[in-house]
C-alpha cells in the first residue's frame, strides 16, 4: 500500500506558498519593475540568492534564524505554544523563501515587457495607480502570472534540501514527498514504493508544465491575430 499523506502534504505546501508568494511577490516584482533606486541590484541579487545557494546552505541558515532560541522563532513559540522549526509552519516559511524568484523574476519580466506601455497611457489621462494596476497591469500580465504562480508550485513540490534541514522527517507533519521518497530508498528495502511515488512527481510536473505551455502558446497564437 502507498502512503500517499505525503503527496497531500507536499501539495499543501505548494499551494499555500504559492498563495503566499503571489500576495507579497506581486506588489514586489511591481516594485522593481518601476523602480530607479539604486538599490535595484542589490535587491534583486538577494531574491536571486536561492537559485545559486545550495538548499541545505539556505536550510541551514534558516533552521538557525527560525530555531526556539532566535527571536523570531522565541516570539513564535510564545505565541503559538510551538516550535517553527520541525512544524509545517516552518516548512511554509522555508518555501516561501526558497521559491522567492519563482515568483518574482517572471511577475517583473512581465510587467517590464507588457505593462509599462498601457500604464504610461492610463497615467496620461490622470487614471488612479491603484485603479490603472488592476485593470490594466494585471490582466496584460496574466500569462506572467500564470508563469510565475506554476513555477512557484512545481518548485515547491521538488524541494528537499531546504525541508529536510528544518523540516526533518515528522509524518504527517514535515514528511513531504521529497523526503519520503529519500526515506524509502535510503532504506534499502522499499524501492518500488520510491519509484511510483517518483513517476507520481514526474507526472504531475510533466503535466503542469505541458498546460502551462500549451495556454501560453494558445495566448501568443490569439495575440498574433
Amino acid at each position: 500500500m502507498i502512503n500517499l499523506t505525503p503527496l497531500i502534504l507536499t501539495l499543501q505546501l505548494a499551494a499555500v506558498t504559492t498563495v503566499i508568494l503571489l500576495l507579497i511577490g506581486t506588489p514586489l516584482a511591481w516594485w522593481l519593475a518601476q523602480t530607479r533606486t539604486r538599490l535595484k541590484p542589490f535587491i534583486e541579487a538577494v531574491i536571486a540568492l536561492p537559485l545559486v545557494l545550495p538548499p541545505t546552505v539556505l536550510g541551514f541558515y534558516l533552521l538557525i534564524v527560525l530555531a526556539p532560541e532566535s527571536p523570531i522563532g522565541s516570539a513564535w513559540l510564545e505565541l503559538f505554544g510551538k516550535t517553527l522549526t520541525f512544524s509545517f509552519s516552518g516548512l511554509v516559511v522555508g518555501s516561501v523563501i526558497y521559491s522567492l524568484p519563482f515568483m518574482i523574476q517572471p511577475l517583473q519580466s512581465t510587467f517590464e515587457t507588457h505593462a509599462k506601455g498601457p500604464m504610461d497611457v492610463a497615467a496620461s489621462l490622470n487614471a488612479k495607480p491603484l485603479d490603472a494596476f488592476f485593470s490594466i497591469a494585471v490582466p496584460t500580465s496574466y500569462r506572467g502570472f500564470l508563469t510565475a504562480c506554476v513555477l512557484t508550485f512545481a518548485h515547491t513540490m521538488g524541494e528537499f534540501g531546504v525541508v529536510m534541514m528544518i523540516g526533518g522527517s515528522i509524518p504527517g507533519e514535515t514528511r513531504v514527498i521529497s523526503v519520503e521518497i529519500y526515506e524509502q530508498v535510503d532504506a534499502g528495502v522499499n524501492y518500488a514504493s520510491a519509484h511510483i511515488l517518483s513517476a507520481i512527481v514526474l507526472a504531475l510536473s510533466f503535466v503542469i508544465l505541458l498546460a502551462v505551455y500549451t495556454l501560453n502558446r494558445k495566448a501568443s497564437i490569439h495575440v498574433a491575430r
